[in-house]
């Protein structure tokens, strides 16, 4: 196999993984819907980004060490957890406690600070950091597609790499798609749902993250 047509063959695995609806995709829409077009881009780097640091991870090793070690991943997992869990809750907590004031004045509150900005982009890159099954997928799947010969943490850059440029593309689409939708889905009633249902997205996430069998 040659290095094309391993970078090929990897775009397919990872094109339809990404198209596959998750934890990641209800957080992009989320942003897209209650916040702004900028927000939603910040949140969709951040998880590039998190995905990134984890192909890059998984090229020199790190990755290994978290499939080897059952404690490490455990460990990752609860941390994992935890955050997901914690930021689900606070979606479902701020619809039950603020109603719909507090809903519409999210909506309008504009997202072109900094540290709004900033905050996407954290939240998207801790997402993706403290999921271990990120990590995972790399270190079982980047191996198998490193050809005979060449460096693998070079290729193994590569095509994370390749796997960011799919995931922008796919929440290029979602984002600009929801935003035109946005101007009937800003109402206060749309916002708590939408809220909601991401919150519960995440909750169920990290408990099933947290719950399942040491691998």
């Amino acid at each position: 196999m040659t290095l094309p047509q391993a970078v090929l063959a990897f775009a397919l695995v990872a094109g339809l993984l990404t198209l596959v609806p998750g934890m990641d995709t209800a957080l992009v829409l989320r942003s897209s819907i209650t916040r702004s077009r900028r927000f939603a881009f910040a949140t969709a780097i951040g998880i590039s980004t998190g995905a990134m640091i984890w192909g890059v991870a998984a090229a020199v090793g790190v990755s290994a060490l978290l499939a080897a070690s059952e404690l490490a991943y455990r460990l990752l997992t609860i941390a994992g957890a935890a955050y997901m869990i914690w930021l689900g809750l606070s979606l479902l907590r701020k619809g039950l406690k603020h109603g719909n004031a507090a809903a519409v004045s999210e909506a309008n509150t504009p997202a072109g600070g900094r540290n709004e900005l900033f905050t996407g982009w954290l939240t998207g890159t801790g997402t993706n950091l403290l999921n271990p099954k990120v990590g995972v997928f790399y270190i079982a799947t980047i191996p198998q597609f490193i050809p005979a010969g060449e460096s693998p943490l070079l290729v193994g850059v590569l095509l994370a790499g390749v796997h960011c440029v799919l995931t922008m593309a796919w929440f290029t689409l979602l984002i600009f798609g929801t935003g035109y939708a946005s101007r009937w889905l800003k109402g206060a009633r749309s916002i708590r749902i939408i809220d909601s249902i991401t919150g519960t997205v995440l909750v169920a996430f990290g408990l099933k993250l947290a719950l399942e069998p040491a691998h």
